[in-house]
């Protein structure tokens, strides 16, 4: 399926926009989120300030070189000096920053797309990806957000929350029907989510995009709490989840495994 634009399940909630970084915040997040740079009048469109107030915030951040402008298409996209802090940021989460050698060398035993991901606000935050030499396009990229009641790796998050923080968590997901087979009720989520913790696994089959179906475990600290999650994706055209479990369950766990002693010793979980 082809890649679009952010897709986030959740609505975010009502900026609080009484600060200058708050609507600063606001059109960073309205231009990181376009799937083309956009132009004013489309801004203007998107977000809850008043002409005068995003004329003045983007010349401001343009002038920070958090936004850059192209005179030429009179658009705007995200400036250098974001995407440097972004970097450094990405660079030093927990998982993103300690994970690298593990994702690479499961890379070379799977010739599948892997996937690392956290959760976000309850949806999945995709941190790293590992292509195989023949790949299929499709939705999930780092610094994305995706759903997490119909992903396997926001499935294998899921499934290890507290009681408390799954009924938060299943409050947050939208039910979206995005295939045939996507849960749509929190009842048929939580049935499966107790499978999930009986066997280890969570799979997506094809329940986010069509022909896509993946094998996810959760990432796991010592207290069983998951940090994250690790999938391996492929199509329905080349394999079957049955498959995929029998050659890549127990390599994925183990892998899973090793991030998870990576993560603890880089940040004491």
């Amino acid at each position: 399926m082809a890649e679009t634009k952010n897709q986030q399940e959740t609505p975010p909630a009502e900026a609080d926009l009484s600060s200058p970084i708050s609507k600063a915040l606001v059109v960073l997040d309205a231009i990181a989120d376009c799937a083309q740079p956009p132009r004013f009048v489309e801004l203007l469109n998107q977000v809850p300030l008043s002409r005068a107030t995003l004329h003045r915030m983007l010349r401001q951040l343009t002038n920070e070189g958090m936004l850059a402008y192209d005179p030429d298409q009179q658009t705007y996209r995200v400036g250098l000096r974001l995407m440097r802090l972004a970097h450094s940021a990405w660079a030093n989460t927990t998982l993103a920053g300690t994970a690298g050698d593990a994702l690479d060398a499961l890379s070379e035993t799977v010739n599948e797309t892997i996937h690392l991901a956290v959760l976000d606000n309850y949806q999945v935050l995709y941190v790293d990806k590992r292509l195989p030499a023949r790949s299929v396009q499709m939705y999930s990229s780092p610094g994305k957000i995706g759903p997490a009641y119909c992903t396997g790796v926001g499935k294998a998050m899921l499934a290890y929350l507290s009681d408390s923080h799954l009924e938060q968590a299943i409050a947050a997901q939208s039910f979206q029907k995005h295939t045939e087979t996507t849960l749509t009720t929190p009842d048929a989520l939580k049935r499966n989510l107790q499978e999930v913790r009986e066997s280890g696994y969570a799979y997506d089959a094809e329940e986010h995009e069509p022909t896509i179906i993946c094998i996810a475990v959760p990432i796991l600290n010592r207290r069983k709490e998951a940090i994250g999650a690790l999938s391996v994706t492929s199509t329905t055209g080349l394999t079957t989840l049955e498959r995929m479990t029998e050659l890549y369950g127990h390599v994925l766990k183990q892998t899973a495994l090793r991030i998870a002693g990576n993560a603890e010793i880089s940040m004491n979980l």
